[in-house]
This record gives structure tokens, C-alpha cells and sequence, in this order.
């Protein structure tokens, strides 16, 4: 586990496999991953639950792997999010929170990622879908137009999480966007990652941040430093900032992420050195 850091630094998700040989051993085994991982970083973004629930097991094994202190920002599954009333999925949710029981504090903040399609008209299934969760860290993803267009619906959607101390997750997608490689990678996640306006709220003390670059890391630090600089002024404000750095296809997800740490460790000298947890290896492509 790394030193203790005044904020949560991450990636998408801990068993990348073009991370072996570089940021990881070349012949670590899958399971090997997360016990790795938590070597270099202190969060993670549960994207794996959005997709399917682990089986009790395995939040057992990673109950095991994770340090007291680790978080890792749960996503609820599609399921809940994406199908029907937020209303009618409160028992869902109630279950899901109830098969991570076993990591106990480290399921902090619980992340509710919502469909384009879901607008200001539906605010009512969303209040009352934090007031079940009432007393839990969350934070919420959305993606609706009218929620960017600094209009009244972007500010009752605002006043809602505000008053609750709900953190409304911040995408700053504009690095991948600007790329104009013919990269596979790059024009599949173009297709699939939104685009929209920059919205870097701070309702609680752990402002929440995703930070989708392009594959060149080098042009992706013009549009990191302003965060850098952002993210050093909530921690000076005492805050404990969420940070979590995508790649096209994350192949250079954490070697991002260790870039953004030197840049903000060069803004808060006092902050410790985070290496990759196989330092003492060859590291091909690493800085």
C-alpha cells in the first residue's frame, strides 16, 4: 500500500492485461492483480459491478486483497441504473449493497451512473433514491443535456445532490476528443465516451473526478495541469479529491495516473513518491 495520500488516486479497474510487463510482472497471474494494484494506488472505479455482480466469493478474495484504508467506488449494476424507475430497483439496490457488506468502508463513495436518456423529468425517482440510501457516501454520474446547460434544470439537479452531500462525478473527456489518430482505440472510445461541458463540483469534502486522455500522454499534460492545480486546492481546502485517469483502451491507464501524481507532487512538494509495485523490474514504456 502506498504511502497515505491527502487524496484517492485510480484507474478504470486493476486487471489490465497489457499492464503485464510493465506496470506489473510480466508472468503475474490474473488473480495476482489486485494485490498489485493496491501497492501503488489507494481507489479504483468498480466498473466491473456495472457490468455483472461479483459472486460472494470472489468480494471475499477482495475483501482479503484490499487494505482497510483502500476505496473502491462501487457502481451500481446496469440493472439499476439503466432499467425502469430508480423507484422500483430500491430492493435491488438494497441486495447489491448487501453482497459488498464484506468490504465494509472500503465501498466509499457508491457510484450511480445514469443514462443519457434519463432528464430532469425523473428528478422525483432520483430523490428518492438517495433518501433510501440516506446516511451512505455516493456520488452520481449524469450524462442529460439539460443538465449542462446552466439552466434551471441543471440547477434543481445541483440543489438536490448539494443538499444531500452527494458528489456529482465530473467527466472531463475533452483530451480524448481532441485526438485525430486514426487509432482504433481512440475512435472506439470516442464512440462510446460522452461529450460534454466540464462540470468540476465540489459538494462534499471528496469531489469526484474522470479524466479520459487520448493515447498520447505528452499532449494529454495541457489538459491535466489545470486539474492538477484544482485538485492541489481542494487538498490545501482539506478536502480528499477522487481522481481516476482513462486511457483509449487503458493500456497506459496507469502510467496516466503515476504522471498526474509527479505533476501534483510537484505542486505539493510534500506529497510522496508513488511507484509502480514492480520497481525494482524493467519497466518498458514507463516515463
Amino acid at each position: 500500500m502506498p504511502q497515505r495520500l491527502p487524496y484517492r488516486l485510480g484507474c478504470p479497474a486493476w486487471n489490465e492485461p497489457a499492464w503485464r510487463g510493465g506496470f506489473y510482472p510480466a508472468d503475474l497471474r490474473q488473480g495476482e492483480s489486485l494485490s498489485h494494484y493496491v501497492r501503488t494506488f489507494n481507489a479504483v472505479e468498480g466498473n466491473t459491478t456495472f457490468h455483472a455482480r461479483p459472486s460472494a466469493a470472489t468480494v471475499q478474495r477482495w475483501a482479503a486483497a484490499m487494505p482497510e484504508d483502500f476505496r473502491f467506488c462501487a457502481k451500481l449494476p446496469r440493472d439499476i441504473s439503466h432499467e425502469g424507475d430508480l423507484r422500483e430497483r430500491l430492493p435491488a439496490t438494497t441486495d447489491f449493497l448487501a453482497l459488498l457488506a464484506p468490504l465494509g468502508a472500503r465501498v466509499a463513495p457508491v457510484w450511480l451512473q445514469l443514462p443519457a436518456a434519463f432528464g430532469p423529468e425523473r428528478l422525483d425517482e432520483l430523490e428518492a433514491w438517495l433518501e433510501h440510501l440516506a446516511g451512505r457516501d455516493v456520488a452520481v454520474k449524469v450524462r442529460h443535456p439539460a443538465f449542462f446547460a446552466r439552466g434551471a434544470e441543471e440547477r434543481a439537479l445541483n440543489r438536490l445532490l448539494h443538499a444531500r452531500g452527494v458528489e456529482r462525478i465530473c467527466l472531463d473527456s475533452r483530451a480524448l476528443f481532441a485526438c485525430t489518430a486514426d487509432d482504433p482505440a481512440v475512435q472506439h472510445a470516442q464512440s462510446k465516451k460522452p461529450r460534454l461541458p466540464v462540470r468540476a463540483a465540489a459538494f462534499s469534502d471528496s469531489p469526484q473526478v474522470r479524466f479520459i486522455g487520448g493515447p498520447d500522454l505528452e499532449a494529454n499534460q495541457a489538459w491535466l495541469l489545470p486539474w492538477v492545480e484544482r485538485v492541489a486546492g481542494w487538498i490545501e481546502r482539506g478536502h480528499t479529491p477522487y481522481v481516476f485517469l482513462h486511457t483509449p483502451d487503458n493500456r497506459l491507464a496507469a502510467e496516466q495516473a503515476l504522471r498526474f501524481h509527479a505533476l501534483l507532487r510537484a505542486r505539493l512538494p510534500g506529497l510522496p513518491e508513488l511507484r509502480a509495485p514492480v520497481a525494482d523490474a524493467p519497466q518498458p514504456g514507463l516515463f
